[in-house]
């Protein structure tokens, strides 16, 4: 198979440049989470007052909890995963063993997606239930060495518990769609708070069907960027992990183009911020880009090439 490969010598692989504090990759994701909320405590205040935020609040707690602890079974019933075993895939167990013991981690259930698109995902509420899934084209493409790139980068999706981050944005997201929903047909019914309750008069019923226009679209831009700012730091987690940047550069461009040829077929967008690349989305314009879960393959192989340092001899 092509991730036979042999890898390079012990002594002879790359050095990686000091990567970016994650710290601010933190940051930014907490910011983007607290301006989620934010629009979901808004839009409640002006549907029904407090009443109506703590309601919306406590949906989104059920909904929360819900997506966290089912989110892998049903990402990998949707995607047809099946489980696989070390004697089944003995070069694929070995990588992902080897890597998660270099990372300190437990070991997570391994399967495989009966579809030639080469691509791969990691799902599970905590490190202690992840799983690692990946397809059959993904074996064919890759040779060892970017295999254990792609590898890598999604057990550090597992380690930054970017599961857990992206399930709750797109929970609150969610929730905040539904409000917006809520609020236009009260509106339109005449349903809801009066403009004789709010202090601001009609301008509070202006006020509410503005946020209902708007804050579904702000809050899916956010979610989205949430997805985003977690690829760029997986990627860097996954380069760490294993000391070189350039095999999961590399794999990125293959599965890219891999995934242009042959469309994916199982499963629906609702998933696609799960896989490594975007399995239904081909080259877009920078606009485009906006409404991706995924950052531009190109943005991240630039990222990937600028933490490579020297060759480190002996």
């Amino acid at each position: 198979m092509p991730f036979d490969a042999p890898s390079i010598p012990r002594g002879m692989q790359p050095t990686l440049a000091r990567a970016p504090s994650s710290g601010s990759g933190y940051l930014k994701t907490a910011m983007l989470m607290a301006f989620l909320v934010a629009l979901l405590a808004i839009g409640g205040q002006m549907y029904g007052g407090t009443g109506g935020m703590l309601l919306f609040g406590g949906i989104g707690l059920v909904f929360n909890f819900a997506s966290y602890w089912f989110s892998d079974k049903i990402a990998l019933m949707a995607h047809r995963a099946q489980p696989v075993t070390r004697q089944q895939l003995p070069e694929l167990y070995g990588i992902v063993e080897r890597l998660t013991q270099k990372a300190g981690m437990p070991m997570p259930r391994l399967f495989v997606i009966p579809s030639p698109t080469p691509n791969a995902f990691a799902t599970g509420r905590n490190p202690s239930h992840a799983a690692v899934a990946v397809t059959d084209g993904i074996l064919q493409v890759l040779d060892r060495r970017q295999l254990e790139g792609v590898i890598a980068h999604e057990l550090a999706h597992v380690r930054n518990r970017d599961i857990l981050i992206s399930t709750i944005a797109a929970s609150v997201a969610g929730l905040v769609s539904a409000l917006g929903h809520a609020i236009q047909w009260g509106a339109w019914l005449g349903m809801g708070r009066s403009s004789d309750d709010d202090e601001g008069g009609g301008g509070g019923a202006v006020g509410a069907i503005v946020w209902a226009l708007l804050a579904p679209i702000i809050a899916m831009i956010i979610q989205l960027a949430v997805s985003r700012s977690r690829e760029y730091a997986a990627d860097a987690g996954g380069a760490e992990l294993i000391g070189d940047p350039m095999p999961l550069a590399d794999a990125l461009v293959t599965l890219e183009r891999g995934n242009q040829v042959r469309p994916y077929d199982f499963g629906g967008p609702a998933t696609a911020h799960l896989f490594i690349v975007n399995p239904f989305r081909g080259a877009g314009s920078a606009m485009l880009s906006l409404f991706s879960t995924h950052p531009p393959v190109e943005e991240r192989v630039r990222r990937l090439r600028e933490l490579r340092g020297g060759v480190r001899i002996g």
